[in-house]
């Protein structure tokens, strides 16, 4: 890992300077070095000449500002992407500021700079630099898929949340982790043999020093959230920092204390309030904004793609080309739902609602996959078409949602809209994802989808509401068109 750290350090220097003398040429149209081929700045360039260790040291400080050296562990495109543009757009920024301010020293200090190039510098950069990121993520997707360079993991705790992370690493190696090994909370010992999810027991939370030590591992994840903190923090007290190993804590989302409150004071006492409403009123406007520019703009877009689907739907099958459904919406009102219908007209819908009651109450028959691989949808449903097949693979089903967006009852990103019959099988906790609208895509749709028991689909859809934040829908977008690209539609 240093050495693919210090070879980006090195591409990231190289790619700001040769950036910064192709933008230059781009926007002059004049050479960048002197005639006669030696190394002197050409004079037209000489000005520029003199910010260039300023360009090169700035974007370097400003791609280690937004965490772009961190290559460890998870990725995701998409965060890669956001990272980039964002360590671009403040490096570029800083850029100009040094070039007015310091304006190549007292030699050029009269000098005055052509803002194209600044612009300019600021795209080729952002391409160059992205390559280079995609490259280098390409092939550390491609090595950890050979099980290669993944980071040895402990997990402390045996529970569902331990259970659902060690099946996570099993199944994604590309995620970058492998587990290999488990600590026992309880005071007492396991026996060298027991194993828990095919993955050894390998200590105790009293031995974890010692475990870490013979094991070699370089991650310990707490999937306990019963674990004494008190007896943690000791733990991680003796293992030191010196060896380097990272601790993360996956705790139950419902222990977690959401991140929208206030501090507030009552007489001497400190209190903290949690906020009422999942969202505040200048929340709730930026989010229907941005609902409406982005659902108008996709349906002028994808109209054509409408006219193929609806076409195709009607010489595959006999039937309406849209099917229209009671869903639950925001604070339990009722709305259609719009969407192209898969199925063949006048289907039974008890398949599905039998299906959907097992998977609500946690049955072990609601999972249709296996243990290893966990499938939580009805993978052979003889009530759809051939094309709906094709429309639900690639989610294009889905597309009619955004009338849902326009029209209110929907946004573009939220929880699922359940069906009345399903609400009426929820726990009083599974009630609360109904505090917002629901979404054409939403956090469970990335991040797990079919392979996620329904409470962990509601534990994804509260942490959303919690944290909700305009970037955070925007990164949402982002990776559903990587899950419709994939293949992966319900």
């Amino acid at each position: 890992m240093p050495t693919v750290k210090v070879g980006l350090v090195v591409a990231d220097a190289l790619a700001a300077a040769v950036s910064f003398m192709l933008a230059f040429y781009a926007r002059e149209g004049v050479s960048v070095f002197a005639p006669g081929g030696g190394l002197a700045w050409s004079n037209r360039f000489a000005p520029y000449g003199a910010l260039l260790v300023f360009v090169v040291v700035i974007r370097l400080l400003s791609f280690r500002y937004c965490d772009l050296y961190r290559v460890r562990g998870e990725f995701s495109f998409v965060d890669d992407a956001i990272r980039i543009f964002k360590a671009t757009a403040i490096g570029s920024l800083l850029i100009v500021a040094a070039a007015f301010l310091y304006r190549g020293g007292f030699e050029f200090r009269a000098f005055s700079y052509a803002r194209g190039v600044f612009v300019a510098d600021f795209f080729i950069v952002l391409i160059i630099v992205g390559v280079v990121r995609f490259v280098m993520r390409a092939v550390q997707t491609f090595v950890r898929s050979r099980q290669i360079n993944l980071i040895p993991t402990l997990v402390v705790g045996r529970g569902p949340e331990a259970s659902l992370f060690i099946r996570e690493m099993r199944e994604r190696p590309a995620l970058g982790y492998r587990v290999i090994g488990v600590v026992e909370t309880t005071p007492s010992a396991p026996a060298a043999s027991l194993s828990y999810e095919d993955v050894p027991i390998i200590g105790t939370l009293e031995s974890l020093p010692d475990v870490i030590r013979d094991s070699g591992a370089n991650e310990v994840i707490i999937a306990d959230p019963q674990v004494n903190g008190d007896a943690l923090f000791e733990v991680m007290m003796r293992c030191g920092r010196r060896r380097g190993v990272e601790f993360r804590i996956a705790p139950s989302l419902f222990n977690c204390l959401p991140r929208k409150t206030e501090i507030d004071q009552i007489g001497v006492l400190p209190m903290i309030r949690l906020f009422r409403e999942p969202l505040s009123s200048g929340a709730r406007i930026l989010k229907r904004s941005f609902d409406l520019i982005v659902a108008a703009l996709a349906i002028t877009l994808l109209f054509p793609v409408w006219l193929l689907i609806a076409l195709l739907i009607k010489l595959d099958s006999k039937g309406p080309v849209f099917y229209t459904q009671e869903r639950v919406g925001m604070d339990g009102r009722l709305f259609l739902l719009y969407k192209f219908r898969t199925m063949k007209a006048g289907a039974d819908p008890e398949l599905h609602r039998e299906y959907q009651r097992a998977f609500i109450a946690g049955r072990a028959e609601a999972n249709l996959g296996n243990e290893t691989k966990p499938a939580y949808k009805l993978l052979a449903d003889p009530r759809i078409t051939r094309i709906g097949k094709a429309l639900r693979r690639i989610s294009l089903d889905e597309v009619p949602q955004l009338l849902n967006v326009l029209s209110g009852d929907m946004s573009l990103v939220g929880p699922r809209p359940p069906i009345p019959y399903e609400v009426e099988a929820y726990e009083l906790w599974h009630r609360k994802r109904l505090d917002m609208k629901p979404g054409l895509t939403g956090l469970w749709q990335v991040s797990g989808r079919n392979r996620l028991p329904f409470e962990e689909m509601v534990r994804l859809d509260l942490f959303y509401i919690e944290n909700w934040s305009l970037l955070l829908d925007l990164k949402i977008i982002l990776r559903t068109g990587f899950v419709m690209l994939g293949g992966e539609g319900h």
